[in-house]
């Protein structure tokens, strides 16, 4: 399936950094292959409290010594003001202007959460300390946070955090288009008009998808599931009917008007390849 329209909106890619110099040199493998499709930037993810913070430095990096734009996460839940602050002076060093700005994992049990509690938080915090100079990025729950207290409170929160100074969001990936529809008109009519680009996950692993989606709060249609798991191991009829869904998925998104799409690659480009060329993007 090929669709036959070109579409003007730009696509992203989201890494996560790896442990090892073999897997550092198998991403820069996977970005220059993904570089066919010219992405406005490559994203790099941030672990709990910063736990990856070098890899994703170092990430970051790399990206950016190849030429192309990157777009590190940062978390601020058991951060500080000072050690954020220094991390923001290190990526406008750099020469990094975008940065995917997130609440980040509670702690268990009674570990302490550090200077911020929310995302709206860490967005002004960025704000004040660097004015107009980056492009701040967060996360948008079309299917509800999985921690919310409800649809409403949610979309509130959502409101605040982009009223802190985001400039745009990106979803949490889902495979249902009437959910994402719904919650830009939602956004709209809460008085937002900044683009919210939609999270795309491509299928290739059943079992691990299913396991994403329930701690993210992401619905897998009945219909979807179903076939999915009838699949059993046939890991080649999981990756095809995948391929498909996703296909349609975005094919939908961008005829409605989606400002972009932002791929979570989990460091690989074969399937978001096909999916793109698929859309007619990249040629």
């Amino acid at each position: 399936m090929k669709s036959q329209q070109q579409y003007p909106q730009p696509i992203s890619f989201e890494f996560f950094p790896t442990k090892t110099t073999e897997g550092a040199k198998k991403l820069a493998q996977v970005r220059d292959e993904l570089s066919i499709l010219n992405p406005l930037y490559y994203s790099v993810t941030y672990g709990a409290g910063g736990s990856t913070q070098e890899g994703t430095v170092n990430t970051v990096m790399s990206i950016k010594d190849a030429g192309f734009s990157a777009a590190p996460h940062l978390s601020c839940i058991g951060a500080t003001r000072n050690g954020l602050g220094d991390l923001l002076n290190t990526f406008i060093n750099m020469g990094i202007n975008r940065i995917v700005a997130l609440r980040g994992d509670l702690p268990s049990g009674n570990r302490d959460i550090g200077e911020f509690r929310y995302a709206n938080e860490l967005v002004e915090f960025i704000r004040s300390e660097t004015g107009s100079h980056f492009h701040i990025e967060v996360a948008a729950y079309p299917e509800v946070h999985p921690q919310a207290k409800n649809a409403r409170s949610d979309l509130e929160h959502f409101v605040t955090k982009m009223n802190a100074g985001a400039d745009s969001a990106i979803t949490q990936y889902f495979f249902n288009i009437d959910a994402y529809r719904y919650y830009v008109d939602s956004c709209e009519q809460a008085g937002l008009d900044k683009p919210i680009v939609p999270g795309i996950m491509p299928i290739t692993n059943y079992s691990r998808l299913a396991g994403f989606s329930d701690m993210c709060g992401a619905e897998i249609p009945r219909w979807l599931a179903r076939r999915l798991e009838s699949f059993g191991d046939d890991i080649e009829s999981i990756k095809a009917l995948g391929l498909d869904v996703v296909t349609s998925l975005c094919e939908q998104l961008l005829a409605a008007g989606a400002p972009g799409l932002h791929f979570y690659t989990l460091n690989q480009s074969k399937t978001t390849l096909k999916i793109c060329q698929n859309l007619g993007l990249g040629e």
